[in-house]
């Protein structure tokens, strides 16, 4: 006697199984969905195909999870092998949402089999991108770049761009490789992107603390937005909108002024304070810039702010501890600059034997509130202003608080940082209590891993 073969799972006979086990008549099943009855009944016979979101509603009808019955969606994207893109899009984008990654790889190699699908990838990459979704949308632009024929093509170079803006985080050892990824790319894309490219390189250099890399950044990103900028004013002769037409990230005031300031920030890391100096004049008023829009003025008056702040701070690294006085006005006036401020301050008391702890105890709580930042600028503030406290703390002889420091420091720090740190430590080893080594061996067990 020769067995039944088993009936073939399809979409529908499952969402029809499962009906009749709630028992759901057809017109109660559209209310709960709130698919028109028409429709419903239209889809569940097969003359017509789903939508993701229709599956989905019928999933919260049936109680299911999210994701139910995904398996078998990909019977709706395609019909008579030709790929529908109002529905195979929505699909993996809800796919890569909930974590499908079997279902993923299951309608990508299909639509891989002809490269002109490609665009549905890159097309899926975006919308997961605009929609806040980085790290969702990160394996559809790996898939563009391995698949793209073209390297020179826009939709390349923006994966590459989009590619690096996803995968930044707080690891600086993936950071420096997304740098590297993308660098080549950084000319291939539209200008608009170029100016939030460079910005975002010379930031990221900044962070891994690579100078000379954020200096060639911000030069090119000052030429490229001062082209722009020209660009854009002999468009708009004549036109009386001050509505800028390149549509960039942050204003355009923003890309030339970061220019001049990122380039006064890398001579200053590499102690070039004179030189750093020549380019707060950059950024210092920028009042002539046209068509500033009420955004454009805002950012204005905070370049002005920071050009006082670099003002203060070149003086005082370079020596001039007369303007201290002045300069901590400065900051009771402006809070924001105080993390900044107070590194500036460690660190040129570190350098010229001033005596700050006044202000250490003026300012306590804020430093208090240095291990309350998650950001890697300020983790990274915060990391310095103990290694110069610790330089300080050894010049005034108090070692023991020193080296309290610099464990500090070291609980903070990287991998581009632990050495710089344990160096000093190993230095006054000889001074260090049981309880300092102890917490040396913890905190270094966690570097070995």
């Amino acid at each position: 006697m020769r067995l039944q073969e088993p009936l073939q799972r399809s979409l529908r006979s499952e969402i029809e199984t499962i009906q009749k086990q709630f028992g759901f008549t057809l017109s109660k099943l559209s209310a709960l969905t709130g698919i028109n009855h028409g429709h419903l009944s239209d889809i569940l016979r097969g003359n017509r195909p789903m939508t993701i979101r229709q599956l989905d509603a019928l999933a919260h009808a049936f109680e299911q999870p999210p994701g139910w019955l995904y398996e078998l969606y990909p019977e709706e994207c395609f019909a008579k092998e030709r790929v529908s893109r109002p529905r195979v899009i929505p699909y993996l984008i809800r796919c890569a949402e909930i974590g499908r990654q079997d279902c993923m790889q299951q309608i990508v190699s299909r639509l891989l089999e002809e490269r002109k699908n490609v665009d549905i990838l890159f097309s899926v990459g975006e919308r997961l991108f605009e929609a806040g979704k980085r790290k969702e949308s990160i394996p559809f632009y790996k898939l563009v770049i391995e698949n793209e024929k073209d390297s020179h093509s826009e939709r390349f170079s923006l994966s590459q761009y989009r590619l690096f803006r996803a995968t930044l985080g707080t690891n600086a050892e993936e950071n420096w490789k997304a740098v590297i990824r993308f660098e080549p790319y950084r000319n291939r894309l539209p200008e608009h992107y170029q100016l939030d490219g460079l910005l975002q390189l010379a930031n990221v250099s900044f962070v891994l603390q690579r100078w000379s890399e954020m200096e060639k950044y911000a030069d090119e990103l000052r030429l490229l937005a001062s082209k722009v900028y020209e660009h854009e004013v002999r468009k708009r002769k004549g036109n009386k909108t001050c509505e800028l037409l390149l549509k960039t990230e942050r204003h355009l005031v923003v890309y030339y002024g970061q220019g001049f300031l990122l380039k006064g920030v890398a001579l200053q890391m590499q102690g070039l304070y004179e030189e750093a100096k020549k380019y707060v004049q950059g950024y210092a008023d920028l009042d002539w810039f046209e068509l500033l829009d009420e955004t454009g003025r805002r950012e204005v008056e905070k370049f002005k702010t920071w050009a006082k702040a670099n003002r203060y701070t070149y003086d005082l690294l370079m020596g001039d501890t007369r303007i201290l006085p002045e300069y901590l006005d400065f900051l009771d006036q402006n809070p924001a600059e105080i993390p900044a401020g107070l590194l500036t301050i460690m660190e040129a008391a570190s350098k010229y034997d001033l005596c700050i702890d006044p202000v250490l105890e003026r300012y306590s709580s804020e430093i208090k509130q240095f291990y309350d930042y998650q950001d890697q600028v300020n983790m990274g503030r915060h990391y310095s202003f103990r290694y110069y406290k610790a330089i300080y703390d050894l010049r005034n002889n108090r070692i023991s608080r020193a080296l309290d420091e610099i464990l500090c420091c070291l609980d903070l720090a990287d991998h581009l940082t632990c050495k710089q740190s344990a160096a000093l430590f190993w230095e006054y080893l000889h001074y260090a209590s049981e309880q300092h080594k102890q917490v040396y061996q913890q905190i270094m067990r966690r570097f070995s891993k």
